[in-house]
C-alpha cells in the first residue's frame, strides 16, 4: 500500500512522495491541485485584487534609477555608436570575448531606435497560458508599441486573445535550432515565419553565449538575402549585466533574468504606462484553478535552472502593487478598454 505525502518546494513546486516498500517514487500530483500551490495562488490573487491606480511617484522613481543604472534606451541594443570597429563584446552568459570586426560591425544598427523617444502606452505580452480565451487581443492591440517574446504564433484563432500587432519582437537563438535546423537547410519557412510581425524590430540574443552567435548571424544574413522587412538588432550583453545588478539590489535573487523582465525593463524605461499581459507562472488559473498550459500556444516547459519565474512574478505583482506598471489576469474586458 502506497502513502502520498505533499511538500512543497521552492514555494510554488508540489511534489508527492509515495512511499511503498520502502522506496520513494516522486511525481506531480495530478488528484487535485496542492494545498500549498492553492495557497501561493490565493495569495497572490488577493494581492492582484486590490484596486489599481497608477503610483506617478513610485514610477518615476523607478523610471529614473533604472534610466541611470541601466541606461536601456541608449545601451539595450547594440549600435554602431556604442560598439565600434576593435571593441570587445563581453558575453553575458560566459566570460569569453568577441572582438568586433569590420563585417560584424556592418550589420549594427547605425543608432539605437528608442534614443530620445518616450511612448505613452506600451504593452507587454508574455506567452503564459492565461492568455487562452481570455480576448485580449483588441486591448494589446490598442497600445501604442507592443512588444512580444520568442517568436510566438499570432495566426490560427489566437489572434482574438493576443492580438497582432508587433513593434518589436525577441528570439532566443536556441529557437533559430530547434524550429529551424539552425538555419543550415531550407531557409524560406524562417522567413515566412516572420512575415506576421511585418517590419517591427526582431531583437536577438546573440550574444549571452558564444555557440549561439553563429546561427544568430545566419539568421540575419537570411533575413537580408530574403529581403524581410523586419529589423533584426541585437541584445548588449552589457545592458544585460547591469539590469542583473539593478534587480538584485531590489531584492531579486536569480542567476539570469527571463526574457520577459528584461523587455518589462525596457519598456518601464520607454513608456508612460506598461501593461503585461501573459505573465501567470503557475499551471492554474488565478480564478477558478482550472489547468493551464504552460504557454498559449504549447506546453512546453520551461529550463527551471535559468528563470525562477515565481520569483520574478513577486517582483512584477510588487511593482503592480505600487503603481509603476499593470499586470492584467484573466479576461480582458469586451471592447478592449
Amino acid at each position: 500500500m502506497c502513502i502520498y505525502m505533499c511538500v512543497c518546494v521552492c514555494v510554488c513546486v508540489c511534489v508527492c512522495v509515495c512511499v511503498c516498500a520502502k522506496k520513494k517514487i516522486y511525481h506531480t500530483p495530478d488528484l487535485s491541485v496542492c494545498l500549498c500551490h492553492r495557497e501561493v495562488i490565493h495569495k497572490a490573487v488577493e494581492r492582484y485584487s486590490q484596486t489599481w491606480k497608477k503610483q506617478e511617484d513610485n514610477y518615476q522613481k523607478l523610471r529614473s534609477n533604472l534610466s541611470s543604472k541601466c541606461h536601456g534606451l541608449e545601451e539595450a541594443i547594440i549600435t554602431q555608436n556604442n560598439k565600434p570597429v576593435g571593441s570587445e563584446i563581453v558575453y553575458d552568459g560566459s566570460k569569453k570575448t568577441l572582438k568586433v570586426t569590420p563585417e560584424l560591425f556592418s550589420i549594427f544598427m547605425k543608432e539605437h531606435p528608442f534614443s530620445n523617444k518616450t511612448l505613452d502606452t506600451c504593452a507587454v505580452v508574455g506567452n503564459g497560458g492565461i492568455l487562452i480565451n481570455s480576448s485580449c487581443g483588441e486591448m494589446i492591440d490598442s497600445a501604442q508599441f507592443v512588444i512580444r517574446c520568442n517568436l510566438p504564433p499570432l495566426a490560427n484563432g489566437y489572434e482574438k486573445h493576443v492580438g497582432i500587432k508587433t513593434d518589436l519582437v525577441t528570439a532566443n537563438p536556441s529557437i533559430f535550432n530547434y524550429r529551424f535546423g539552425a538555419l543550415n537547410g531550407p531557409r524560406h519557412p524562417f522567413v515566412e515565419s516572420l512575415r506576421r510581425y511585418g517590419n517591427s524590430l526582431l531583437l536577438i540574443h546573440a550574444f549571452s553565449f558564444s555557440a549561439y552567435t553563429a546561427v544568430s548571424l545566419r539568421a540575419i544574413y537570411t533575413i537580408n538575402d530574403f529581403e524581410s522587412p523586419i529589423r533584426p538588432v541585437f541584445l548588449n550583453p552589457e545592458y544585460l549585466k547591469s539590469l542583473h545588478l539593478f534587480w538584485r539590489s531590489q531584492g531579486l535573487r536569480e542567476n539570469r533574468l527571463s526574457t520577459g523582465l528584461i523587455t518589462t525593463s525596457l519598456a518601464l524605461e520607454l513608456c508612460n504606462n506598461v501593461h503585461l499581459y501573459g505573465f501567470w507562472p503557475f499551471s492554474n488559473h488565478p480564478h477558478d484553478l482550472h489547468n493551464l498550459t504552460n504557454h498559449y500556444y504549447d506546453d512546453m516547459q520551461a529550463k527551471k535552472q535559468f528563470h525562477a519565474m515565481p520569483a520574478e512574478f513577486d517582483l512584477l505583482m510588487r511593482l503592480h502593487s505600487q503603481g509603476i506598471l499593470r499586470l492584467h489576469l484573466g479576461d480582458c474586458p469586451t471592447g478592449g478598454k
